[in-house]
């Protein structure tokens, strides 16, 4: 494990291109896992869409099961336990093909993600073989059940509580869990309440338990096709050999779960991207408006142009995080089965890139459905075209598993935490960085240069902020928002660039042309946002003649000629409207 990088070493360390994992390295298997999911999606989700919208009874366990029979449901689970034991790769190629599937998407993670893991990961051997085998044929449903009225993000304030039954043998559940999704035919429940309304706890609860019941449905604005309920404990009796873990540990499994969830949501957003792409160069191509295909008008190719490479980019950083995951897996003692604590734990030294997926994914998600919109006009807020259900389903991605505002709190806390306990060596960067503006900054020549000008601008803010408020600097989000901003374009430059740098060496200039066009382009407009974001962290830290300087020293790490990205944004518009399709 010493060997492999640490979590957010990207931004004070090189990275070899043949290095990161890229959907160029996808093996038959994957290719033949992509085709599954793909038709699985094609053939049995989207023919049923409208009954899913009007929440058809009995439809999404229909569709687990068929799901379950292609072996979509058990990437995650072991064999022993009727699973497949498949890399987190497989698992994220699963999830970019269910991200076509509209509210389904949500089923199947549901399933897949949070309903599942805390079985695969804190479960015991009973409860595993117990609940597992039918939960990945789809037999049984599952419900993860965290948030409630008054605790959201603040998950530890949950007010649902557990005590111990007088012949010791249950615990009793009482309170309500809200925003519940697959509730309307979950069979288990993963429920988390405090003991003695003191100890965070996990319990699985079967949904046939007396006191246990579920709302009405929830009128939701988007992924209609799911099932979103409350949930409603009244004195419901648990055997005690259903706590999940320990007692008093329910917090590590439900904030480690999430880095999973995050990773995988990361993979829903890149299918529903490719998705609105496929959905709006067919109709900008027979949209004829001046006697002309409006794909032809300069603004519609710009459109496209950036559609395709913040595409690009966010399935570039999805599968080079999944990479890092299975490498770190495959470094675990006890692989290829290890403990799950223990995986959990490896998974967590990726946390920052998880929460970075998950934000920079759903904010791609959200400009490539509102440019999708744009395109098809009028037509495009008319229930006729289906790019008016993903622009309603996407909005949701920003606010499930964990708040994009709380996710970066969480990129920005596991870097300054990291760094000031000297787990990383960010102290030593920021110097380094400061030493190399006193020795003179050459002007920045290349995506390559401006990658390393990424990096040491989020460096230079970063260093200004924790001198000024040391560890404190986490009570003041602003200033952490902007550096988890600058953190994360950095390292969507980055793998941008190392992907195009991979197809380039391995594949030749031609086949690597649009990949460098993308990754030029992304990263043109990334450190223009980068800088600016630096100057508000710097105004934050200092004041008058300190400020003055930091700004001077500032200025000096980005000196550089801006390319054509006009001409690159026709190419790469040029290619998609050709293919009709997401191209890279």
């Amino acid at each position: 494990m010493s060997d492999l990088p640490q979590g957010g070493s990207f931004l004070f360390s090189e990275t070899d291109p043949q290095s990161i994992f890229t959907p160029e390295d996808f093996t038959d298997e994957h290719k033949m896992i992509y085709r599954t999911a793909l038709g699985f999606v094609n053939d049995k989700v989207l023919p049923v869409m409208d009954d899913l919208e009007e929440k058809k009874e009995g439809l999404n366990h229909e569709l687990l099961l068929a799901a379950g029979e292609l072996g979509l449901l058990g990437t995650d689970v072991p064999e022993e336990y009727d699973g497949y034991a498949m890399d987190k790769i497989s698992t994220c190629i699963i999830a970019e093909c269910m991200g076509r599937a509209g509210g389904f998407a949500m089923t199947h993670g549901g399933q897949t993600g949070i309903g599942q893991l805390p079985i695969v990961y804190f479960g015991n051997h009973e409860q595993k073989l117990r609940y597992l085998p039918g939960i990945v044929s789809g037999e049984l449903g599952t419900a993860y059940a965290l948030t409630e009225p008054g605790a959201g993000s603040d998950a530890l304030a949950a007010k649902t509580w557990a005590t111990l039954s007088p012949d010791g043998k249950h615990y009793i559940l009482n309170g309500t869990k809200q925003f519940i999704t697959n509730a309307a035919f979950a069979d288990i429940f993963i429920v988390f309440a405090k003991i003695d309304r003191e100890k965070f706890t996990g319990f699985i609860v079967d949904a046939n338990s007396e006191g246990l019941s579920t709302g009405p449905e929830e009128h939701k604005m988007g992924i209609k096709g799911s099932s979103t309920r409350t949930l409603i404990l009244e004195d419901v009796k648990v055997p005690v050999e259903n706590v999940l873990y320990e007692i008093g540990k329910g917090h590590q499994i439900a904030f480690n779960i999430l880095n999973m969830g995050r990773y995988k949501l990361g993979g829903n957003a890149t299918g529903n991207c490719k998705q609105a792409i496929e959905l709006s160069s067919q109709f900008a191509v027979d949209r004829k408006q001046f006697n002309k295909s409006i794909c032809e008008f300069g603004l519609i190719k710009e459109k496209f142009a950036e559609m395709n490479t913040r595409t690009y980019i966010t399935e570039s950083m999805v599968y080079r995080t999944g990479g890092l995951i299975d490498n770190i897996i495959h470094s675990l003692p006890g692989y290829p089965n290890p403990e799950g604590p223990v995986a959990v734990k490896g998974i967590e030294e990726y946390a920052m890139e998880c929460s970075m997926n998950k934000v920079f994914a759903t904010e791609v998600q959200a400009y490539v459905m509102d440019e999708g919109v744009q395109i098809h006009g009028g037509y495009g807020v008319t229930s006729e075209y289906p790019i008016e259900r993903l622009y309603r389903d996407c909005r949701v991605y920003r606010i499930f598993e964990g708040t994009n505002e709380i996710n970066r709190t969480v990129m920005t806390s596991t870097l300054v935490r990291r760094g000031l306990a000297g787990q990383i060596p960010l102290k030593e960067a920021i110097a380094a960085v400061q030493a190399k503006i006193n020795a003179g900054v050459p002007e920045r020549n290349g995506v390559g240069d401006l990658v390393q000008a990424a990096k040491d601008l989020t460096l230079f803010a970063l260093g200004a902020a924790i001198a000024k408020y040391d560890s404190k600097i986490l009570g003041y989000q602003e200033v952490v928002g902007k550096i988890a901003d600058m953190s994360m374009a950095t390292f969507g430059m980055e793998t941008g660039w190392l992907r195009a740098q991979k197809a380039l060496v391995r594949q030749g200039e031609d086949a690597a042309r649009l990949k460098l066009a993308m990754a030029t382009i992304f990263a043109s407009t990334a450190i223009g946002n980068i800088f600016n974001w630096a100057r508000e962290v710097l105004a934050a830290a200092a004041e008058g003649e300190e400020l003055a300087g930091l700004y001077k020293d500032l200025n000096k790490l980005l000196q550089y000629i801006p390319p054509n990205t006009v001409a690159l944004r026709q190419e790469v518009a040029a290619a998609v409207t050709s293919a009709i399709k997401y191209v890279a």
